[in-house]
């Protein structure tokens, strides 16, 4: 058994946290929100009155905060984590944030002597709370093996994706494809509706077709067509559209500063940032289907 430290307890930190408990392993949390600490409590966490005393003893620190500027914020400074864990500590942020602020946090740590990889997630809320989330990691070898058994209490994919950031810059190539995928899906769905064609019919149809894609297998968009998705549920639930503009922004500065050309998720994004105007922030991102039906 482990000491593991886990701080963020939010709606993707909450769940993971408790599988940590949920499979044996002595954690101690922390939150500035109350309630959500009280909860972990309840099923066998400790508590800690700051993010300082939560490290002290903590042989490994698990993080999941909603932007870079929290991560710098708790990592770094005389008042940082970095400065008051246990000695040899591991470090696992799972934040998804950019690559250069994940290069630099873990610098920060490496350059005091602490093992540090970034370990962005994918699988949502659902994929949290069933311990089925897919961790991508950035790192050098060693950081990663001592990672490894931590992260499989709380996922069940997880792939080393090179060197320190490299999890992030992943994170972000696959979050920017779903959201093209996504708005194509639901793009195609709304095309065959107007044209008097069942959506379960024609999702069954391009399920095995050429159009085959994880948002008909998994995710469909259009409501009542698959049973258990957001969209079934009046799109509450799941990974909410402010947070897919927040992925695509960091995709797009990421392409910017390689030159890459990325024009389809260009247009996703100018799709979701509408969609987040007309009042959408906090559906799940499949309601852009909504929007292409009122285009």
């Amino acid at each position: 058994m482990k000491n593991i430290a886990f701080i963020g307890l939010g709606n993707m930190g909450g769940p993971m946290a408790a599988n940590l408990v949920r499979n044996g392993e002595s954690v101690v949390v922390f939150d500035l929100v109350a309630d959500a600490v009280k909860q972990l409590e309840d099923k066998g966490a400790m508590a800690a009155a700051s993010p300082q005393e939560a490290v002290k003893n903590a042989d490994v620190v698990v993080t999941m905060l909603p932007a870079a500027q929290h991560v710098k914020s708790l990592y770094l400074g005389e008042q940082g984590i970095i400065a008051h864990a246990k000695t040899g500590a591991l470090f696992i942020d799972c934040s998804t944030i950019d690559a250069q602020s994940a290069k630099e946090v873990g610098a920060g740590a490496i350059n005091a002597g602490y093992a540090f990889i970034d370990a962005p997630v994918s699988g949502g809320v659902a994929g949290a709370a069933a311990g089925t989330l897919t961790f991508i990691m950035g790192g050098d070898d060693a950081a990663v093996s001592r990672a490894k058994p931590v992260l499989k209490h709380m996922g069940a994919n997880l792939f080393h994706a090179g060197e320190l950031g490299a999890g992030q810059i992943a994170k972000l190539c696959n979050n920017m494809l779903l959201s093209v995928l996504m708005t194509g899906t639901s793009e195609a769905l709304q095309l065959a509706i107007a044209n008097g064609l069942d959506p379960k019919v024609m999702s069954d149809i391009m399920l095995q077709s050429s159009g085959c894609n994880w948002t008909l297998q998994k995710y469909n968009p259009c409501p009542d067509v698959m049973d258990n998705v957001p969209s079934s549920n009046q799109y509450q639930g799941g990974f909410m559209v402010k947070l897919m503009n927040k992925d695509l922004s960091l995709a797009m500065e990421a392409a910017q500063q390689v030159g890459a050309s990325t024009p389809m998720a260009a247009a996703a994004q100018a799709l979701y940032r509408m969609h987040q105007l007309k009042g959408n922030a906090d559906r799940d991102f499949s309601s852009i289907f909504e929007l292409l039906g009122n285009a």
